[in-house]
């Protein structure tokens, strides 16, 4: 082996480690609350067929999904490895920033739960997600909100959006509001995505304090909700 080839071995066992790393202090798991506005969703829009879940972490969506009463071939895939599950799923486990094993137009529908702020090329995912996805599929995910009013606050006072600061760091690595999914979308073969949020958002500087519980559940929406909901479909033709 040359040394060139040497360097090359070593940086890409280096960085490996360090998705593996990040990976592993995400824990793999998100919340209940995320959990129940992606089944809401997934119910609105019908979901049914074959899915896959990306960056399924520990199992937890997807054994929401497996209980869920809708009609699913399930397919989960992550980069940590594959945890004690249904025998009706099938698991891989695989790197998500680049592509994975699987052959082009595989499934109905995709979901993700926040899965993209831990990636390193959202524009990259997005098309990897396209190229899974039949004509005409749905793409349905969560991230963190940056356009809630605890986030806009961490980013004016301590200079970066709440779920990104040194506390998040290395699991997350990638912001992205709105606009940013409008323009990923189009750029990567999907229809314009719809927005909703989850039903809970912290109060600045106060997490265990919630903006529902203060004004019992009237306040909602952009500005008071910790998690953006994401529903894109596969352009058909």
């Amino acid at each position: 082996m040359t040394d060139t080839s040497r360097r090359n071995q070593l940086r890409a066992e280096a960085l490996e480690e360090r998705r593996m790393q990040a990976a592993l202090a995400s824990g793999g798991t998100s919340t209940a609350n995320i959990h129940l506005a992606i089944l809401t969703k997934a119910r609105e829009i019908g979901l049914s067929g074959d899915v896959l879940d990306f960056g399924a972490g520990t199992g937890e969506l997807t054994a929401h999904l497996v209980a869920s009463g809708l009609t699913l071939r399930l397919t989960a895939i992550d980069l940590l490895p594959p945890p004690v599950y249904d025998q009706a799923v099938t698991w891989l486990q695989a790197d998500l920033n680049g592509p994975v094993p699987l052959p082009a137009e595989s499934f109905d529908a995709i979901v993700s739960a926040e899965v993209i702020e831990h990636l390193e090329n959202p524009r990259a995912v997005f098309r990897e997600l396209n190229r899974l996805l039949r004509p005409g599929g749905y793409l349905l995910l969560t991230t963190p909100n940056q356009e809630s009013l605890r986030s806009l606050a961490s980013l004016a006072v301590r200079g970066h959006f709440v779920d990104f600061l040194d506390s998040s760091y290395p699991a997350h690595i990638t912001a992205l509001v709105r606009h940013d999914f409008v323009r990923i979308a189009a750029e990567t073969g999907f229809e314009a995505p719809k927005f909703s949020y989850t039903a809970t958002g912290a109060v600045p500087s106060f997490p265990s304090v919630s903006w529902q519980g203060l004004s019992f559940g009237r306040l909602r929406g952009r500005r008071f909700s910790d998690n953006l909901v994401v529903v894109a479909r596969k352009a058909s033709a």
